[in-house]
């Protein structure tokens, strides 16, 4: 049977005392989960043992014995992450997209939804990937701006590249206004524009190097003829 994949927070297996994810994890009565070295250094430095997180109260002071369950969870999702950034780099910061769905920290989102209109981290977005509902739906990279994927006159996903008018339009626009017109993907067109910029690029760098080269003869000649006119004088 194929592994059902675990559609829950990466906030859960972060400790609340270091904010990185669980180290050889312990769990309080009250429910809540810290690395074995954070909670025991935590309750060394404090009178009474409290939880860090709601501040319950622990008299006397618990024997903590690691949560063998929550450690094999860990492991596990470890790793089936092995190419996935750490827990702690998933945190939104500045300059990412955030998560749309997160509802308490927010998590940097790895794909926009042209269809949902918002923005998803990899927990979250698990269901387009997983659901027959989602599965027609146009994703593409974070963007904070959806309204510019989308067709202005219709509102749906830009998806093919008009060569006859050098535009991005949807695919209604295609049967309509836009019939009869030279269509391509948006790959092609995005790998077309590159290798015409390349070539561009090619020609200049062609024309700065005979330029160089020109000014460089040109100062061969002045300093050949400022040598002959020194022997000359002399």
């Amino acid at each position: 049977m194929a592994e059902a994949h675990l559609l829950i927070s990466e906030e859960e297996f972060t400790c609340s005392v270091c904010l990185d994810t669980l180290t050889d994890p312990v769990s309080t009565p009250c429910g809540h989960s810290f690395c074995l070295k954070c909670l025991k250094g935590f309750w060394d430095h404090s009178q009474v043992c409290i939880c860090p997180q709601c501040r319950r109260t622990y008299v006397p002071r618990l024997e903590l014995q690691r949560n063998t369950l929550l450690n094999e969870v860990i492991k596990k999702l470890k790793k089936n992450s092995l190419d996935s950034p750490p827990l702690s780099q998933n945190y939104v910061r500045p300059g990412d997209i955030q998560c749309d769905a997160c509802t308490e920290r927010k998590f940097r989102a790895v794909k926009s939804c042209l269809t949902c209109m918002a923005s998803f981290c990899q927990v979250h977005l698990q269901p387009h990937y997983e659901g027959d509902a989602w599965k027609d739906h146009k994703l593409t990279d974070p963007s904070g701006n959806l309204k510019d994927k989308l067709c202005a006159k219709h509102q749906k996903g830009l998806e093919v590249f008009c060569q006859t008018n050098n535009l991005c339009i949807c695919m209604i626009c295609v049967a309509t206004e836009h019939r009869g017109h030279h269509i391509v993907e948006l790959k092609t067109a995005r790998e077309e524009k590159q290798n015409e910029l390349g070539r561009t690029l090619s020609e200049i760098q062609s024309r700065i190097g005979v330029r160089e080269k020109k000014v460089e003869e040109t100062r061969k000649v002045v300093e050949q003829i400022k040598v002959s006119t020194i022997k000359k004088t002399f």
